[in-house]
């Protein structure tokens, strides 16, 4: 067990994300300041229907970007591991911000190559209908499912729950369920869309022949 500073966020973090934050509050700013001298980390327990879950991801400090005169500041954080957070303290001992005991759990990160290659054509179809200008692996091998976790139409409480899978084959079978049901409806939105734009055109249709 260990115990690290608590930065409870409506958000789900996850391993390897790089994630910019404004920081306001009193309570961040000293949690912020002493990470920045001590050189530690701080957990991300996501925060969702108003209560702090579970699982969380551990996030190191990559800079203060900058500092304004009022004491607030800009970071960049990156996610480093997911923890389970077995007790959460809502402050901590002569601090202002909460701190938690976790346990960090291991990742497993090797998944089906057969699902990858199905979730990135997926994906690449997502992407094309809803014009997502964003870059994707060619190989299937290379497709981590972080990386395409916030851009494919989870909700907050999905992507809570992809958190919480340990195995990545587990991971991509959730991904998928999720792209195969998704996909008919954003194929069905875009037809709509596409009859809407041609709405009040002169339309060339030819009549069947009987």
């Amino acid at each position: 067990m260990l115990m690290l500073p608590m930065f409870p966020l409506q958000l789900v973090v996850y391993p390897g994300e790089k994630l910019n934050l404004h920081i306001f509050e009193m309570r961040y700013r000293q949690l912020i300041n002493e990470v920045a001298v001590s050189g530690n980390t701080f957990g991300v327990p996501s925060f969702i229907t108003n209560q702090v879950m579970n699982f969380g991801t551990e996030v190191e400090l990559l800079e203060i970007s900058k500092k304004y005169d009022d004491g607030k500041m800009d970071i960049k954080t990156r996610g480093i591991r997911i923890f389970k957070l077995h007790e959460f303290f809502p402050k901590g001992l002569n601090k202002l911000y909460a701190v938690g005991e976790v346990e960090k759990l291991d990742l497993e990160t090797k998944g089906d190559i057969f699902l990858a290659a199905e979730i990135l054509d997926k994906t690449e179809q997502l992407y094309k209908m809803l014009k997502i200008n964003k870059p994707l692996p060619e190989n299937p091998k290379d497709l981590q499912i972080y990386k395409i976790a916030h851009d494919i139409g989870l909700s907050l409480s999905q992507e809570y729950e992809l958190l919480t899978i340990s195995s990545e084959k587990a991971r991509q079978d959730f991904v998928l369920d999720h792209l195969n049901r998704l996909l008919p409806t954003v194929t069905k939105i875009e037809e709509i869309r596409r009859k809407a734009k041609l709405n009040g055109h002169f339309k060339n249709i030819i009549p069947p022949k009987f």
